[in-house]
């Protein structure tokens, strides 16, 4: 006499269950979750650094000076924007002056600093549009050279290089994300 066909396919299917959990039992013994920590990033760059001037700076109708801060592979940026145009009545330049604030992650290959991130409100949470100045993703290139404690930086997108010096150092001490 022949067994119900129902009986093998749940033997099958008994027996499926058990390989499966036993492989995934197996994977999983291998292997551990490990927490999400923020990268080293580069040891030269960790630490405090600003712009004082950029070249010729009188004879520009509009410049920027930079303050960068790097904690492991994380920038923070204040640009303050100094300008000569006459933007008419408007309240965000404030008589020529205003700044722009930046965070997010860098890294850098050769001699070249990317940063990578989204603009900010001064005290570096995220910016909502409709405020001033540009809001959305900062990312931006420069060629680096750098020299003890001065980092001369030349933006891809500009033909005016600016020079950085480090203010403080700072150690990395990463931190989970």
């Amino acid at each position: 006499m022949q067994r119900p066909l129902s009986f093998r396919f749940s033997a099958f299917t008994s027996l499926t269950s058990c390989f499966l959990l036993l492989a995934l039992g197996c994977m999983l013994s291998s292997c551990w979750f490990n927490a999400n920590y923020q990268g080293k990033g580069v040891l030269r760059l960790q630490g405090e650094w600003k712009a004082d001037s950029v070249a010729m700076e009188k004879k520009l109708l509009t410049y920027s000076l930079y303050n960068f801060k790097f904690d492991c592979d994380s920038f923070r940026v204040q640009i303050n924007t100094f300008t000569k145009v006459n933007y008419g009545d408007d309240s965000c330049r404030k008589a020529g002056h205003w700044s722009e604030y930046a965070k997010g992650n860098y890294d850098v290959k050769g001699d070249t600093l990317h940063l990578k991130g989204f603009f900010c409100l001064p005290n570096y949470r995220l910016k909502m549009e409709g405020d001033c100045f540009r809001v959305g993703v900062y990312e931006e290139y420069f060629l680096i050279h750098q020299k003890d404690s001065i980092l001369k930086l030349q933006p891809v997108t500009s033909i005016i290089p600016f020079t950085v010096h480090l203010v403080k150092r700072t150690d990395c001490h990463p931190k989970p994300l």
